[in-house]
Protein backbone atom coordinates (compact mmCIF):
# COMPACT_ATOMS: atom_id res chain seq x y z
CA UNK A 1 0.00 0.00 0.00
CA UNK A 2 2.79 2.77 0.99
CA UNK A 3 4.56 1.50 -2.58
CA UNK A 4 1.35 2.39 -3.99
CA UNK A 5 1.15 5.63 -2.36
CA UNK A 6 4.27 6.39 -3.27
CA UNK A 7 4.06 5.59 -6.81
CA UNK A 8 0.80 8.01 -7.07
CA UNK A 9 2.75 10.84 -5.60
CA UNK A 10 5.67 10.57 -8.20
CA UNK A 11 2.85 10.18 -10.98
CA UNK A 12 1.11 13.05 -9.71
CA UNK A 13 4.15 15.15 -9.28
CA UNK A 14 5.31 14.58 -12.92
CA UNK A 15 3.41 16.56 -15.43
CA UNK A 16 3.74 19.48 -12.77
CA UNK A 17 7.92 18.94 -12.96
CA UNK A 18 7.65 18.27 -16.44
CA UNK A 19 6.20 21.70 -16.92
CA UNK A 20 8.13 23.60 -14.90
CA UNK A 21 11.35 21.87 -16.64
CA UNK A 22 9.26 23.04 -20.11
CA UNK A 23 9.33 26.48 -18.90
CA UNK A 24 12.65 26.60 -17.90
CA UNK A 25 14.22 24.89 -20.96
CA UNK A 26 12.24 27.10 -23.47
CA UNK A 27 12.41 30.33 -21.55
CA UNK A 28 13.85 32.96 -24.29
CA UNK A 29 17.01 33.78 -23.98
CA UNK A 30 17.54 36.67 -26.80
CA UNK A 31 15.13 38.35 -29.54
CA UNK A 32 16.07 39.25 -33.05
CA UNK A 33 14.03 41.80 -34.66
CA UNK A 34 10.99 39.74 -34.56
CA UNK A 35 11.75 36.62 -33.67
CA UNK A 36 13.45 34.91 -30.33
CA UNK A 37 15.66 32.29 -29.52
CA UNK A 38 15.16 30.07 -26.92
CA UNK A 39 17.19 28.18 -24.23
CA UNK A 40 16.74 24.93 -25.86
CA UNK A 41 18.02 26.51 -28.93
CA UNK A 42 20.94 27.40 -27.11
CA UNK A 43 22.06 24.71 -25.20
CA UNK A 44 21.65 22.36 -28.20
CA UNK A 45 23.81 24.74 -29.41
CA UNK A 46 25.90 24.48 -27.19
CA UNK A 47 26.09 20.46 -26.70
CA UNK A 48 26.84 20.33 -30.47
CA UNK A 49 29.95 22.52 -29.99
CA UNK A 50 31.05 20.52 -27.44
CA UNK A 51 31.15 17.29 -29.22
CA UNK A 52 32.87 19.27 -32.03
CA UNK A 53 35.13 20.65 -30.14
CA UNK A 54 35.82 17.13 -28.42
CA UNK A 55 36.25 15.09 -31.83
CA UNK A 56 38.99 17.89 -32.53
CA UNK A 57 40.60 17.35 -29.37
CA UNK A 58 39.87 20.79 -28.05
CA UNK A 59 39.27 20.87 -24.71
CA UNK A 60 36.03 23.48 -24.37
CA UNK A 61 35.74 26.45 -22.92
CA UNK A 62 34.13 27.26 -19.57
CA UNK A 63 30.51 26.84 -20.11
CA UNK A 64 30.21 30.70 -19.58
CA UNK A 65 31.88 31.81 -22.34
CA UNK A 66 30.61 28.90 -24.44
CA UNK A 67 27.64 30.17 -23.84
CA UNK A 68 28.26 33.57 -24.63
CA UNK A 69 30.34 32.75 -28.23
CA UNK A 70 27.48 30.26 -29.12
CA UNK A 71 24.51 33.21 -28.19
CA UNK A 72 26.41 35.65 -30.69
CA UNK A 73 26.52 32.77 -33.41
CA UNK A 74 23.02 31.88 -32.84
CA UNK A 75 21.93 35.60 -33.28
CA UNK A 76 23.83 36.75 -36.34
CA UNK A 77 22.70 33.35 -37.80
CA UNK A 78 19.24 34.21 -37.22
CA UNK A 79 19.63 38.08 -38.60
CA UNK A 80 21.60 36.59 -41.65
CA UNK A 81 18.51 34.29 -42.36
CA UNK A 82 16.16 36.76 -41.93
CA UNK A 83 17.88 38.44 -44.28
CA UNK A 84 17.70 35.93 -46.93
CA UNK A 85 14.45 35.25 -46.25
CA UNK A 86 13.21 38.55 -46.66
CA UNK A 87 15.51 38.85 -50.24
CA UNK A 88 13.55 35.49 -51.30
CA UNK A 89 16.89 33.08 -51.12
CA UNK A 90 15.16 29.72 -50.95
CA UNK A 91 16.53 25.73 -51.01
CA UNK A 92 14.07 23.75 -52.31
CA UNK A 93 13.71 19.96 -51.62
CA UNK A 94 15.89 18.71 -54.47
CA UNK A 95 18.46 21.15 -54.23
CA UNK A 96 18.92 20.02 -50.30
CA UNK A 97 18.93 16.40 -51.58
CA UNK A 98 21.31 17.05 -53.65
CA UNK A 99 23.93 18.41 -51.33
CA UNK A 100 22.77 15.41 -48.70
CA UNK A 101 23.79 13.35 -51.56
CA UNK A 102 27.03 14.85 -52.39
CA UNK A 103 28.08 15.30 -48.85
CA UNK A 104 27.43 11.19 -48.79
CA UNK A 105 29.17 10.47 -51.74
CA UNK A 106 32.55 12.60 -50.22
CA UNK A 107 32.30 10.39 -47.81
CA UNK A 108 32.61 7.02 -49.68
CA UNK A 109 29.11 6.78 -48.21
CA UNK A 110 25.99 5.43 -49.60
CA UNK A 111 22.83 7.43 -48.26
CA UNK A 112 21.63 4.98 -45.72
CA UNK A 113 25.09 4.40 -44.78
CA UNK A 114 25.61 7.90 -44.24
CA UNK A 115 21.79 8.39 -42.22
CA UNK A 116 23.25 5.44 -40.08
CA UNK A 117 26.30 7.53 -39.19
CA UNK A 118 24.62 10.46 -37.63
CA UNK A 119 22.41 8.62 -36.33
CA UNK A 120 25.41 6.89 -34.30
CA UNK A 121 26.58 10.19 -33.58
CA UNK A 122 22.99 10.98 -32.07
CA UNK A 123 22.34 13.63 -35.02
CA UNK A 124 19.08 13.24 -35.96
CA UNK A 125 18.95 13.24 -40.06
CA UNK A 126 15.80 15.77 -39.88
CA UNK A 127 18.02 18.06 -38.05
CA UNK A 128 20.81 17.55 -40.54
CA UNK A 129 18.84 18.36 -43.49
CA UNK A 130 17.71 21.50 -41.86
CA UNK A 131 21.33 22.81 -40.32
CA UNK A 132 22.30 21.94 -43.84
CA UNK A 133 19.78 23.67 -45.41
CA UNK A 134 20.45 26.79 -43.54
CA UNK A 135 24.49 26.35 -44.55
CA UNK A 136 23.58 26.51 -47.96
CA UNK A 137 21.24 29.88 -47.61
CA UNK A 138 24.13 31.76 -45.83
CA UNK A 139 26.54 30.76 -48.37
CA UNK A 140 23.94 31.81 -51.09
CA UNK A 141 23.29 34.68 -48.99
CA UNK A 142 27.40 35.65 -48.52
CA UNK A 143 28.17 35.03 -52.46
CA UNK A 144 24.94 37.88 -53.29
CA UNK A 145 25.69 40.55 -50.54
CA UNK A 146 29.59 40.63 -50.59
CA UNK A 147 31.50 37.96 -52.93
CA UNK A 148 29.31 39.66 -56.07
CA UNK A 149 30.03 43.40 -54.67
CA UNK A 150 33.83 42.59 -54.47
CA UNK A 151 35.21 44.81 -57.23
CA UNK A 152 38.99 44.41 -58.40
CA UNK A 153 40.37 47.06 -61.14
CA UNK A 154 42.74 46.19 -64.29
CA UNK A 155 45.33 48.75 -61.99
CA UNK A 156 45.45 46.42 -58.97
CA UNK A 157 45.73 43.29 -61.85
CA UNK A 158 49.01 45.03 -63.58
CA UNK A 159 50.30 45.65 -59.65
CA UNK A 160 49.80 42.07 -58.49
CA UNK A 161 51.46 40.41 -61.54
CA UNK A 162 54.52 43.19 -61.33
CA UNK A 163 54.90 41.86 -57.73
CA UNK A 164 54.82 38.42 -58.81
CA UNK A 165 57.07 38.50 -61.18
CA UNK A 166 59.55 40.00 -59.08
CA UNK A 167 59.04 37.71 -56.45
CA UNK A 168 61.32 34.52 -56.70
CA UNK A 169 59.51 32.64 -53.94
CA UNK A 170 55.68 32.09 -53.36
CA UNK A 171 55.47 32.17 -49.45
CA UNK A 172 52.38 29.90 -48.37
CA UNK A 173 51.67 30.33 -44.25
CA UNK A 174 49.55 27.67 -41.91
CA UNK A 175 47.56 29.61 -39.77
CA UNK A 176 45.28 29.97 -36.86
CA UNK A 177 43.25 32.93 -36.04
CA UNK A 178 41.06 34.75 -33.48
CA UNK A 179 38.70 37.27 -34.24
CA UNK A 180 37.45 40.06 -31.39
CA UNK A 181 34.63 42.10 -33.42
CA UNK A 182 34.06 45.78 -32.54
CA UNK A 183 30.99 47.16 -33.28
CA UNK A 184 31.15 50.01 -35.73
CA UNK A 185 30.19 52.94 -33.74
CA UNK A 186 31.62 51.66 -30.45
CA UNK A 187 32.25 54.26 -27.86
CA UNK A 188 36.11 54.56 -26.86
CA UNK A 189 35.77 52.90 -23.81
CA UNK A 190 34.22 50.30 -25.37
CA UNK A 191 37.39 49.78 -27.96
CA UNK A 192 39.49 49.85 -25.14
CA UNK A 193 37.85 47.27 -23.05
CA UNK A 194 37.97 44.94 -26.72
CA UNK A 195 41.53 45.87 -26.58
CA UNK A 196 42.68 44.98 -23.05
CA UNK A 197 40.61 41.38 -23.17
CA UNK A 198 42.02 41.10 -26.95
CA UNK A 199 45.56 42.01 -25.08
CA UNK A 200 44.89 38.96 -22.41
CA UNK A 201 43.80 36.61 -25.03
CA UNK A 202 47.58 36.61 -26.64
CA UNK A 203 49.26 36.81 -23.62
CA UNK A 204 47.61 33.50 -22.59
CA UNK A 205 48.55 32.27 -26.16
CA UNK A 206 52.11 33.59 -26.14
CA UNK A 207 52.51 31.89 -23.02
CA UNK A 208 52.09 28.64 -24.30
CA UNK A 209 47.81 28.34 -23.89
CA UNK A 210 46.16 25.82 -26.25
CA UNK A 211 45.25 28.10 -28.78
CA UNK A 212 42.65 26.18 -30.69
CA UNK A 213 40.54 26.32 -26.79
CA UNK A 214 40.94 30.13 -26.94
CA UNK A 215 39.82 30.47 -30.53
CA UNK A 216 36.84 28.38 -29.02
CA UNK A 217 36.59 30.70 -26.31
CA UNK A 218 36.27 34.45 -27.13
CA UNK A 219 36.75 34.39 -31.31
CA UNK A 220 34.01 35.82 -32.92
CA UNK A 221 35.23 34.61 -36.46
CA UNK A 222 33.05 31.83 -38.10
CA UNK A 223 36.17 29.10 -38.06
CA UNK A 224 36.28 29.63 -33.64
CA UNK A 225 34.69 25.95 -33.45
CA UNK A 226 37.49 24.83 -35.53
CA UNK A 227 40.02 26.15 -33.40
CA UNK A 228 40.63 29.16 -35.74
CA UNK A 229 42.18 27.23 -38.15
CA UNK A 230 42.70 29.06 -41.65
CA UNK A 231 44.87 26.49 -42.84
CA UNK A 232 46.81 26.74 -45.58
CA UNK A 233 46.95 30.49 -47.59
CA UNK A 234 49.09 31.43 -50.09
CA UNK A 235 50.61 34.91 -49.31
CA UNK A 236 48.95 37.11 -52.22
CA UNK A 237 45.88 35.54 -51.27
CA UNK A 238 45.89 36.97 -47.68
CA UNK A 239 44.88 40.66 -46.70
CA UNK A 240 48.30 42.92 -46.40
CA UNK A 241 47.88 42.97 -42.64
CA UNK A 242 48.32 39.09 -41.66
CA UNK A 243 50.48 38.81 -44.66
CA UNK A 244 53.02 41.66 -43.35
CA UNK A 245 52.44 40.34 -39.58
CA UNK A 246 52.79 36.37 -40.70
CA UNK A 247 56.20 37.59 -42.74
CA UNK A 248 57.98 38.62 -39.09
CA UNK A 249 56.90 35.07 -37.48
CA UNK A 250 59.16 32.07 -36.86
CA UNK A 251 56.26 28.76 -37.07
CA UNK A 252 54.85 28.51 -33.37
CA UNK A 253 55.04 31.87 -32.84
CA UNK A 254 51.89 34.34 -31.98
CA UNK A 255 51.46 38.01 -33.72
CA UNK A 256 50.86 41.14 -32.10
CA UNK A 257 47.53 42.53 -31.85
CA UNK A 258 46.35 43.57 -35.43
CA UNK A 259 43.61 46.31 -35.92
CA UNK A 260 41.37 46.21 -38.65
CA UNK A 261 37.79 47.85 -39.36
CA UNK A 262 36.51 44.59 -38.49
CA UNK A 263 37.91 44.41 -34.74
CA UNK A 264 41.24 42.84 -32.93
CA UNK A 265 43.20 39.80 -34.74
CA UNK A 266 45.41 38.04 -33.19
CA UNK A 267 47.24 34.83 -35.48
CA UNK A 268 49.31 31.59 -35.07
CA UNK A 269 51.68 31.14 -37.44
CA UNK A 270 51.91 27.25 -37.48
CA UNK A 271 54.04 26.11 -40.11
CA UNK A 272 55.28 28.25 -43.74
CA UNK A 273 56.70 26.93 -46.94
CA UNK A 274 57.45 28.41 -50.38
CA UNK A 275 56.54 27.51 -53.74
CA UNK A 276 58.57 28.55 -57.16
CA UNK A 277 56.61 31.29 -59.02
CA UNK A 278 58.53 29.92 -62.35
CA UNK A 279 55.72 29.94 -64.94
CA UNK A 280 55.77 26.60 -65.52
CA UNK A 281 53.48 24.81 -68.17
CA UNK A 282 50.05 23.38 -67.11
CA UNK A 283 48.14 20.68 -68.17
CA UNK A 284 44.97 21.53 -70.48
CA UNK A 285 42.23 19.04 -71.38
CA UNK A 286 40.20 19.09 -74.52
CA UNK A 287 36.72 16.78 -73.81
CA UNK A 288 33.57 16.77 -74.98
CA UNK A 289 30.06 16.01 -72.67
CA UNK A 290 26.44 15.00 -72.09
CA UNK A 291 24.37 16.38 -69.61
CA UNK A 292 21.27 15.13 -68.90
CA UNK A 293 19.38 18.19 -65.98
CA UNK A 294 17.45 16.52 -63.58
CA UNK A 295 14.10 17.65 -62.79
CA UNK A 296 10.30 17.48 -61.64
CA UNK A 297 9.62 15.30 -64.92
CA UNK A 298 13.21 13.83 -64.77
CA UNK A 299 14.76 12.23 -61.74
CA UNK A 300 17.85 11.08 -60.88
CA UNK A 301 17.62 7.65 -61.58
CA UNK A 302 16.17 8.42 -65.03
CA UNK A 303 18.97 10.67 -65.73
CA UNK A 304 21.46 7.78 -64.70
CA UNK A 305 19.54 5.07 -66.37
CA UNK A 306 19.21 7.23 -69.90
CA UNK A 307 22.71 7.94 -69.81
CA UNK A 308 24.11 4.40 -69.23
CA UNK A 309 21.97 3.36 -72.17
CA UNK A 310 23.84 5.84 -74.11
CA UNK A 311 27.09 5.26 -72.84
CA UNK A 312 26.46 1.18 -74.01
CA UNK A 313 25.99 1.99 -77.59
CA UNK A 314 28.89 4.70 -78.10
CA UNK A 315 31.26 2.05 -76.04
CA UNK A 316 29.48 -0.22 -78.82
CA UNK A 317 30.26 2.02 -81.16
CA UNK A 318 26.72 2.17 -82.93
CA UNK A 319 26.75 5.57 -82.65
CA UNK A 320 28.84 8.56 -82.47
CA UNK A 321 29.42 10.51 -78.93
CA UNK A 322 29.16 14.09 -81.00
CA UNK A 323 25.66 12.92 -82.31
CA UNK A 324 24.64 11.84 -79.36
CA UNK A 325 25.59 14.84 -77.37
CA UNK A 326 23.59 17.13 -80.25
CA UNK A 327 20.45 15.32 -79.87
CA UNK A 328 20.08 14.47 -76.04
CA UNK A 329 22.64 16.90 -74.06
CA UNK A 330 20.75 19.83 -71.88
CA UNK A 331 24.13 22.10 -71.91
CA UNK A 332 24.70 24.88 -74.04
CA UNK A 333 27.34 22.89 -75.92
CA UNK A 334 25.41 20.62 -77.32
CA UNK A 335 25.46 22.28 -80.65
CA UNK A 336 29.00 21.68 -80.99
CA UNK A 337 28.69 18.10 -79.71
CA UNK A 338 29.09 18.73 -76.64
CA UNK A 339 32.92 19.73 -76.65
CA UNK A 340 34.30 22.38 -74.52
CA UNK A 341 37.05 24.49 -75.18
CA UNK A 342 40.91 23.41 -73.74
CA UNK A 343 40.57 23.82 -70.13
CA UNK A 344 42.68 24.32 -66.83
CA UNK A 345 42.22 22.37 -63.99
CA UNK A 346 40.45 24.34 -61.56
CA UNK A 347 37.88 25.64 -64.77
CA UNK A 348 35.01 23.29 -63.89
CA UNK A 349 33.47 21.70 -60.52
CA UNK A 350 35.50 19.28 -58.22
CA UNK A 351 33.43 16.21 -58.97
CA UNK A 352 33.87 16.53 -63.04
CA UNK A 353 37.07 17.68 -62.93
CA UNK A 354 37.78 14.38 -60.61
CA UNK A 355 35.99 12.70 -63.58
CA UNK A 356 37.80 13.91 -66.30
CA UNK A 357 40.88 13.50 -64.80
CA UNK A 358 41.09 10.02 -64.24
CA UNK A 359 40.38 9.28 -68.02
CA UNK A 360 42.23 7.84 -70.58
CA UNK A 361 42.21 9.44 -74.01
CA UNK A 362 38.82 8.41 -75.80
CA UNK A 363 37.78 7.00 -73.03
CA UNK A 364 34.19 7.68 -71.70
CA UNK A 365 33.10 7.76 -68.09
CA UNK A 366 30.23 6.41 -66.10
CA UNK A 367 27.65 8.55 -65.41
CA UNK A 368 29.20 11.44 -63.40
CA UNK A 369 26.81 13.58 -60.87
CA UNK A 370 27.40 17.34 -60.26
CA UNK A 371 24.98 19.95 -59.04
CA UNK A 372 23.85 20.55 -62.89
CA UNK A 373 22.64 17.16 -63.15
CA UNK A 374 24.38 13.91 -64.84
CA UNK A 375 27.18 13.64 -67.83
CA UNK A 376 28.75 11.65 -69.77
CA UNK A 377 32.37 12.83 -70.20
CA UNK A 378 34.78 12.03 -73.06
CA UNK A 379 38.20 13.12 -73.05
CA UNK A 380 39.81 14.09 -76.37
CA UNK A 381 43.36 15.46 -75.97
CA UNK A 382 45.67 16.34 -73.58
CA UNK A 383 48.59 19.08 -73.76
CA UNK A 384 50.91 20.67 -71.80
CA UNK A 385 50.86 24.67 -72.41
CA UNK A 386 52.09 28.39 -70.43
CA UNK A 387 49.71 30.05 -68.88
CA UNK A 388 48.82 33.01 -71.52
CA UNK A 389 48.41 36.76 -70.33
CA UNK A 390 44.69 36.29 -69.83
CA UNK A 391 44.66 33.56 -67.70
CA UNK A 392 47.10 34.53 -65.74
CA UNK A 393 45.38 38.24 -65.37
CA UNK A 394 42.02 35.80 -64.48
CA UNK A 395 43.96 34.28 -61.93
CA UNK A 396 45.41 37.51 -60.27
CA UNK A 397 41.89 38.53 -60.02
CA UNK A 398 40.85 35.54 -58.43
CA UNK A 399 43.64 35.60 -55.94
CA UNK A 400 42.81 39.53 -54.93
CA UNK A 401 38.89 38.70 -54.61
CA UNK A 402 40.13 36.27 -52.16
CA UNK A 403 42.42 38.78 -50.39
CA UNK A 404 39.31 40.73 -49.99
CA UNK A 405 36.51 38.62 -49.10
CA UNK A 406 37.67 37.90 -45.52
CA UNK A 407 38.07 41.44 -44.86
CA UNK A 408 34.45 42.24 -46.53
CA UNK A 409 32.64 39.85 -44.92
CA UNK A 410 33.84 40.31 -41.50
CA UNK A 411 32.82 43.98 -42.14
CA UNK A 412 29.43 43.19 -43.47
CA UNK A 413 28.62 40.76 -40.63
CA UNK A 414 29.36 43.97 -38.40
CA UNK A 415 27.04 46.40 -39.93
CA UNK A 416 24.47 43.29 -40.17
CA UNK A 417 24.99 43.07 -36.28
CA UNK A 418 24.75 46.58 -35.39
CA UNK A 419 21.05 47.08 -37.53
CA UNK A 420 19.62 44.35 -36.15
CA UNK A 421 17.05 44.77 -33.33
CA UNK A 422 18.78 42.74 -30.02
CA UNK A 423 17.23 42.17 -26.37
CA UNK A 424 19.35 39.89 -24.60
CA UNK A 425 17.49 37.91 -21.70
CA UNK A 426 20.19 35.29 -20.68
CA UNK A 427 20.84 36.79 -17.17
CA UNK A 428 16.84 37.02 -16.42
CA UNK A 429 17.27 33.70 -14.65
Amino acid sequence: MMSRILLLVVLAWLPSAWAQRSLLVDRIVAVVNKEVITASELNEAIGAAERHLRRRGTPPPERELLERQMLERLILDKAQLQMARETGIRVDEVQLDRAVQRIAEQNRMTLAEFRAALERDNVAFAAYREDLREQIVLSRLREREVNDKIQVSDGEIDLFLTEAKATAERVEYNLSHILLRIPEQASPERIEAARSRAEKVMIEARAGGDFARLAASYSDASDALQGGTIGWRAQDRLPDLFANALAKLKPGDVSDLLRSPAGFHILKLVDRRGASTSAAPVQQTRLRHILIRTSDSVSEADARRRLLNLRERIVGGGVDFAEMARVHSDDGTAGRGGELDWIYGGDTVPDFERAYAGLKIGEVSEPVRTPFGYHLIQVLERRSADVSSERRRLQARQALRERKSDDAYQEWLRQLRDQTYVELKLEER
